[in-house]
């Protein structure tokens, strides 16, 4: 894995397979396709709602307005076809302890059980490392069980802390030391 910065402060990240660097407006397509493929027990906040939203077009806004899709999550492009298959990367999302970002990935459907996951976690775990994070942390839902598995994979444990949702299902906190 390599790991540096391009063009002032974006984040972009190497292994074997993969090459994870910031979204580009053009790339806004992939993320509507990530959000209409969600699980239907995934809240109503994070699926494409009864009028549309988010359009392409706000997801190009999205990407051309907001930090979190170049220092953040970052996209997933697979080297050897250069096309985009999801996102990795580190959050705030207020929900983990004060200066511990949250993990987080989303893969297209037509890619999963290939590893990239776990590749593309264990690369921005090195990246947070060398960034001098001591601990992550991530959420996960219970009947995610693809999703748990490559949290475990990297090393991830689940702390017992637990948000019951009687609709969606509950969310497990999970943790890693770095």
């Amino acid at each position: 894995m390599t790991g540096g910065a391009a063009g002032g402060s974006e984040v972009v990240l190497e292994t074997g397979r993969l090459l994870l660097r910031p979204w580009r407006v053009a790339e806004a397509a992939v993320q509507r396709e990530l959000w209409t493929e969600r699980d239907p027990r995934v809240p109503p906040h994070r699926r494409i709602d009864e009028d549309g939203h988010p359009t392409v077009a706000e997801l190009e806004d999205s990407i051309r307005d907001d930090q979190v899709w170049s220092t953040g999550l970052l996209a997933i492009e697979r080297k050897a076809s250069r096309d985009v298959i999801g996102y990795c990367g580190l959050v705030d999302s207020g929900r983990g302890p004060a200066g511990e970002p949250e993990l987080a990935f989303e893969l297209l459907r037509r890619v999963w059980r290939q590893g990239y996951a776990t590749e593309a976690s264990s690369a921005v775990l090195d990246w947070a490392r060398s960034s001098g994070h001591e601990r992550l942390w991530a959420t996960v839902w219970d009947w995610n069980t693809a999703s748990r598995r490559v949290l475990a994979k990297v090393g991830f444990t689940e702390t017992g802390r637990r948000e019951v949702d009687a609709v969606h299902g509950t969310n497990l906190l999970t943790t890693r030391r770095l």
